[in-house]
């Protein structure tokens, strides 16, 4: 019981620390508006990854591999995912005092758009799918709902530390830096969201083509 958990715990902190849109969100919500933005953020992400863990580990997640669900999920998520560079570089535009502004309004929106990112990740689909007809391999031949109740426990325990401490360390970081280096940030970030929203495009276009 203690070596499912301890295994879910680490497998959770790889999961969460893997670079990624929720990772380069948090830091363009912390660059601007520091600790609790970017602590939304996270919590949003834990949402969806809540929501795919319990369909993957209740075997759900091998039917949400199906291309009708599947390619809108995936179509969803790059458009959000250029947006999301669209808005970072807009951003990068505003003036402003890094740290010195109101953070209420970019909490909810930053709550908002950490939920949207984990919600529309193809990728959190083939990741539940796999671990829930694959619990073999962490040392359970046949697991009851018990074990997939201590591995989840074990997987969002993880993922909570972690949210405190990359928020933190955002926080920290960018707390020390001016508007230049935050509108750097905010650039870098927007490059990133359209890299990765290319790299879901050739993903899904490369799958509908094994199909084809």
């Amino acid at each position: 019981m203690l070596t499912l958990f301890v295994t879910a715990f680490m497998l959770g902190l790889l999961f969460n620390a893997a670079p990624g849109a929720v990772f380069a969100k948090t830091i363009s919500e912390g660059a601007k508006g520091g600790f609790k933005p970017a602590l939304a953020v996270q919590i949003g992400s834990l949402v969806g990854d809540a929501l795919w863990a319990i369909l993957g580990l209740l075997g759900i997640g091998l039917l949400l591999q199906l291309d009708v669900i599947r390619t809108p999920v995936a179509i969803a998520g790059i458009a959000y995912l250029l947006w999301l560079a669209w808005d970072n570089w807009q951003e990068a535009k505003t003036e402003f005092s890094v740290g010195e502004i109101d953070d209420n309004p970019l909490v909810k929106k930053a709550l908002r758009d950490g939920m949207m990112l984990s919600l529309t990740n193809p990728q959190n689909i083939a990741y539940w799918a796999a671990l829930g007809s694959a619990m073999g391999a962490v040392g359970v031949a046949n697991p009851d709902v018990g074990d997939y109740g201590i591995f989840f426990a074990g997987f969002m325990v993880s993922s909570i530390v972690w949210c405190f401490f990359c928020a933190a360390l955002v926080d920290q970081v960018f707390k020390r830096l001016g508007f230049g280096w935050a509108k750097l940030t905010y650039q870098a970030c927007a490059v990133a969201f359209l890299y990765l929203a290319y790299a879901s495009a050739q993903d899904l276009w490369q799958q509908t083509a094994l199909v084809a």
